[in-house]
């Protein structure tokens, strides 16, 4: 049986993954098809968000901890950002050589309102749903997000097939973007929140502490790690499936829907294995997993063939959102929880802003192949640093189990 906030949560994350779906899933066929977005700019794509929310994100999380209620803000922000989905549907009506500039700059500044809510929400739906419930609710809700955004993008795919280089479409698509933003709000306002209890003290904008918790800081090692050699092929693959491939609307959606579809059915498997042997370890195999990605999909470009892989790597994808917010949540001693969720989006606003520069790089100084290999390696190797945290942990945990059979042992 589902608590209340449970339903209004997942209601909420619904629409909200049909506003992203409808505008952000596009955003760099626009660029190149109609804006005319070099290599460097389609990689901007991808990197000037976290950028942005680097910069935001310490501001954000002073703001949102000195706040009793939080709720209304969020929803304000949500609100600012899907209203940028309007100014996006402008871009074309700006007759200039600046026009995949401006895109740019509003995708970026999209995220100043973003990283609040972003941030906002991670804090709110922490403190709403219980740890006992947590696996559970969050693999159900991300299944059932993911079947919405599946649907989503089948139809976009269809209505728009022959439209690719049709600004028009595009511009349907922000608008009605927007729409469904405004139906976030509206689910965000009807979550039943509890008011945060006012400490007599003043609370500082960062408690340094949470780097003194050796587990928190073992995630940070391994999850920037990871994120840095996930992050680093998106421009790549953003690149590859227009320009090499030659995707339309349509393919770029089945690719989506492919992938969607595999992690509908792979979220129970990740749950229960994570819950059998637990996040981290389900994290190693999950990072060996996203390793094949780059290098199984330069091998050819029949659409056919790419819709596969992706449908491989739905798979581990699914994992990968589970388990890292798990494991996030985890980690994070509860007293501090807000400070540990802040610094870990300040270091990945950091990562993912260089990681796909760096990814773009790799293709200016070689070509697609070799890039896509190097990021095959580099993610191999982040599955090793999750594979040193998860012996590291069962050290630990071997380690306090004899001290603790030792102590209540009688003297003899």
């Amino acid at each position: 049986m589902r608590t209340y906030n449970e339903k209004i949560s997942i209601y909420h994350g619904m629409v909200s993954t049909i506003a992203v779906n409808l505008a952000s899933n596009y955003f760099p066929i626009f660029a190149i098809s109609i804006l005319g977005a070099t290599n460097y700019q389609v990689g901007l794509i991808s990197s000037l968000p976290p950028l942005v929310a680097l910069m935001m994100t310490i501001p954000a999380a002073i703001l949102l901890n000195r706040l009793e209620l939080q709720k209304k803000t969020v929803a304000m922000s949500v609100l600012w950002a899907r209203m940028m989905f309007l100014l996006l549907a402008c871009v074309v009506f700006i007759h200039s050589s600046y026009q995949a500039w401006i895109f740019l700059i509003i995708v970026a500044l999209m995220n100043v309102p973003g990283t609040i809510s972003n941030i906002g929400w991670q804090t709110l739906i922490s403190g709403m749903i219980k740890e006992n419930r947590r696996g559970a609710f969050f693999s159900d809700r991300n299944r059932l997000l993911t079947i919405v955004g599946m649907i989503t993008t089948l139809i976009i795919g269809v209505v728009m097939k022959s439209q690719t280089h049709h600004a028009w479409a595009y511009q349907i698509l922000f608008v009605i973007a927007f729409l469904f933003g405004l139906l976030e709000v509206f689910y965000l306002m009807k979550h039943r929140e509890e008011p945060q209890i006012k400490q007599d003290q003043k609370k500082s904008s960062m408690d340094w502490s949470i780097f003194q918790d050796r587990g928190y800081k073992w995630f940070l090692i391994t999850a920037l790690c990871f994120n840095f050699t996930w992050q680093m092929a998106w421009g790549l693959f953003n690149i590859y499936n227009v320009k090499y491939v030659h995707a339309t609307i349509l393919w770029i959606s089945i690719f989506s829907v492919a992938n969607q579809l595999v992690q509908i059915f792979s979220f129970p498997l990740w749950k229960k294995w994570a819950e059998q042997r637990s996040n981290t370890l389900m994290l190693v195999w999950v990072a060996v997993g996203m390793a094949t990605a780059p290098v199984l999909n330069i091998l050819s470009t029949n659409v056919y063939y790419i819709t596969f892989v992706s449908m491989t790597s739905g798979f581990f994808v699914s994992g990968t959102t589970l388990l890292l917010f798990n494991l996030l949540l985890e980690q994070s001693p509860e007293e501090k929880r807000t400070y540990c969720i802040t610094t870990y989006n300040v270091l990945l606003s950091f990562v993912a802003f260089i990681a796909p520069q760096i990814g773009i790089w790799f293709l200016e100084i070689s070509n697609m192949r070799i890039s896509m290999e190097i990021c095959t390696i580099l993610r191999g190797i982040s599955a090793f640093v999750f594979f040193l945290m998860y012996v590291k942990f069962m050290r630990n945990k071997r380690s306090t189990k004899m001290f603790s059979s030792k102590k209540a042992s009688p003297s003899s």
